[in-house]
């Protein structure tokens, strides 16, 4: 460990690096005039980038080349792109941006190509968090879920694990910080130790990505982007408060960030308590309360040849475990069961320009303890300690062609604490080797490459019913896509991808209790080995867009839990069997915004996901069909304290699920949501005030994705959500 954060602040310290040209200048809005704070500008090709500050201003110093393409994005406004050529040492611009009707085109970042969404071959869902904010969110989880085709399977309000077109747990990848988040995700009982304050955006690959992210990434990958420095030359503060109705809970955030010209800093402590849910009937779900302290830091440095990002994360959270409902005046208190999450999470980004191509790492290390207390005792403690490393060389670009060379390596240790031994202490270690090549020709770009990794396990002994295991698996996989342009209006994209998961220590070794079950596994279990379809179709227009995406995933050796049909001391025996699955289904959605009413959207989407084993039996835990609809005004001032105006109504209507042999049919059930909020300026303070009403009719249902859909326990009742937002 020593050797290891010798090597971190090593690599952090040095600098060979000068400087070279300066951009500047200045952003407004193009029809009031006035200047625009917290627009970001970012120099695809050297990978720099700043915001503006409060007067609009920015500065971006050593830029390498003489002749770039800038980016500028903010959202509700058309993203401007400017190809500078610098005549003298300094260029000055003055940017006038245009708000637009539909989304802005972000730059994607999870796919290590940092292009625009319109260039990009592989087709990646990007959201803003605070637009996600703006129609109310608990969790972070619950707030990606409002993407077409990503579903959550939560536990009342603390816990909320991502879904991705049917798949989850150890076949989705979390990343944070740009390094993977791994924390026993097969589990359904904890959530994911992030909280959203600090998190600027998500993108969301649906589907293998397997070539850039390794193993666990078989059925996509939830990418979450921290907040941005300040501009250079500047000082920020933040808050955030929130108010829960249904659980009396609060959230409060505060930020602090501050940039010299080449150094930068943040941190930001946010506090989050909720009690137990309330549900339609007026009772409470007893022991679902949860508390949250999450605490964030950065420092940076950029130059023109080196930039530096350190990060690091703390999450501490209590999660009870839910025993059924009634009412009890000691809303926040765990009265039985419930658990004690430690989440460390430290990262080292570094970038250098060498020459005409480019090299990027990327060093981690979480340190993630999970304790299950029973009356106070410890029941279960683990703790799982991760190291990983990411290597990315850009080969310099010659005729439109980019070639990117990758390597990636972690080890990690499971270590027992407490009495019940979930999982064996064990070591685990994978390396993975891959490259990745992409052309660009007027209105066509390709994408392709090929990875290849291998891991081994290595598990102690505990019984003889339990004895060691030492495995080592690998596996190839690869990908093709093209994206072709028609017109100015029409692209459509055509991805073909394989990805693979290898067994994880619960499948491989499990033999005993474990939720509310016995579970046995498998010691000789395989990969899983998977080869995906998608077709893309999008329309956009001024006015309309209109989206078409489909999928079809073949499985091999797909791992599911089967009941043995008998039982060990009262609980059913469950054991791990492999099966080839297909799923197939997709999303379709349009927005329209009528002319001449700019400040009114119109959107309504579709999204169905079909799974099945070759015995052509369904699946357990896969999304209901979901058919969401969406009225909103967005409307814009440019005189007096108040800057924005928006509200709307989202009706979204989930259709009956398909079950398999085990569950039961959930019933079809319609939620009703709206929300209103300002934006408002006072001397040199932004400020954002809304309220957002969840299940507005109080429905009772409860959703095929809960995990307390078995104790026939419903899903939260009408819940008013207050924020309060101010930035000086």
């Amino acid at each position: 460990m020593k050797n290891f954060i010798s090597f971190i602040i090593m690599l952090f310290i040095t600098n060979t690096s000068f400087g070279q040209h300066i951009l500047s200048g200045s952003i407004k809005d193009a029809r009031s005039k006035e200047p625009l704070m917290g627009v970001s500008i970012y120099i695809p090709a050297t990978k720099q980038g700043t915001v503006s500050d409060l007067d609009g201003k920015f500065i971006l110093k050593h830029i390498p080349k003489s002749k770039i393409e800038v980016v500028f994005s903010y959202q509700g406004y058309q993203t401007v792109h400017r190809n500078i050529q610098f005549e003298q040492a300094q260029k000055n611009l003055q940017i006038y941006m245009k708000e637009a009707v539909f989304e802005m085109d972000e730059v994607i970042v999870s796919t290590g190509i940092n292009k625009l969404q319109k260039d990009n071959v592989m087709k990646v869902a990007h959201q803003n968090i605070a637009a996600l904010e703006r129609k109310g969110m608990q969790n972070i989880m619950e707030g990606i879920a409002q993407i077409p085709g990503v579903s959550n399977l939560s536990t009342g309000t603390g816990i909320a694990k991502p879904v991705i077109r049917g798949l989850s747990g150890n076949r989705v990848l979390v990343y944070n910080q740009g390094v993977r988040l791994e924390n026993y995700q097969f589990g359904e009982e904890h959530g994911m130790g992030v909280d959203a304050s600090g998190i600027a955006g998500v993108e969301v690959i649906k589907g293998p990505a397997s070539l850039l992210y390794g193993s666990d990434a078989l059925g996509g990958v939830v990418y979450l982007i921290p907040e941005k420095y300040a501009p250079a030359h500047s000082f920020h503060a933040s808050m955030q408060s929130k108010y829960f109705s249904n659980t009396r809970g609060t959230h409060q955030s505060l930020g602090l960030k501050t940039s010299e010209q080449k150094w930068q800093f943040l941190a930001r402590g946010a506090y989050k308590i909720n009690g137990d849910y309330r549900i339609p009937n007026g009772d409470l779900v007893l022991n679902s309360a949860n508390k949250d302290k999450d605490f964030k830091m950065g420092v940076g440095y950029k130059d023109a040849k080196w930039s530096a990002d350190l990060r690091y994360n703390y999450n501490h959270t209590l999660n009870g475990m839910a025993e059924g409902t009634g009412f009890e005046d000691k809303p926040y208190a765990f009265s039985g069961t419930y658990q004690n999450l430690h989440t460390n999470n430290l990262s080292l980004k570094n970038s250098w320009e060498l020459g005409e191509s480019k090299l990027k790492t990327n060093i981690g290390f979480s340190q993630f303890e999970r304790a299950l207390l029973k009356d106070g005792q410890d029941f279960i403690d683990m703790q799982l300690r991760t190291i990983n490393t990411n290597v990315l060389w850009y080969l310099p670009e010659r005729h439109n062609f980019q070639w990117i060379l990758g390597g990636e390596a972690y080890w990690q240790h499971n270590t027992n604490i407490g009495p019940h031994i979930l999982l064996p202490n064990a070591q685990t270690n994978n390396l993975g080797l891959f490259s990745t090549l992409n052309y660009t020709h007027n209105n066509t770009a390709l994408q392709g490459g090929l990875r290849y990794d291998y891991r081994t396990i290595d598990a102690a002994y505990i019984s003889n019913s339990r004895p060691g295991l030492k495995r080592s698996l690998g596996s190839f996989t690869g990908s093709l896509g093209v994206k072709q342009d028609w017109h100015d209006n029409w692209q459509v994209r055509l991805n073909f991808a394989s990805g693979f998961r290898a067994p994880n220590l619960a499948e491989l070794t499990s033999n005993g209790e474990h939720e509310g079950r016995v579970e046995i596994g498998d010691r000789d279990l395989k990969n899983e080995q998977n080869f995906q379809t998608d077709f893309n179709l999008d329309y956009n227009s001024s006015h309309f867009t209109f989206f078409v995406n489909t999928f079809y995933n073949k499985i091999h050796h797909y791992i599911y839990l089967a009941p043995l049909g008998y039982q060990q001391n009262n609980l059913a025996v469950y054991a791990y069997k492999q099966n080839d699955a297909k799923l197939y289904g997709g999303e379709t959605g349009v927005h329209f915004h009528p002319h001449p009413w700019d400040w009114l959207h119109i959107s309504s989407s579709f999204e169905t996901v079909i799974a099945q084993t070759s015995n052509g039996g369904n699946l357990p835990l896969i999304p209901a069909d979901q058919w969401k609809n969406e009225l909103q005004i967005n409307h814009r001032y440019s005189k007096g304290a108040i800057k924005k105006i928006y509200g709307g109504v989202q009706i979204n209507h989930t259709f009956a699920s398909r079950p398999d042999e085990e569950e039961d049919v959930y019933p079809a059930y319609t939620l009703l949501n709206t929300n209103f909020g300002m934006a408002f300026k006072y001397k040199k303070m932004h400020g954002e005030f809304n309220l957002v009403v969840h299940n507005l009719t109080d429905r009772t249902y409860i959703s095929n994705l809960s995990v307390l859909r078995e104790d026939k326990i419903p899903n939260q009742g009408r819940n008013f959500i207050i924020g309060l937002k101010l930035i000086l």
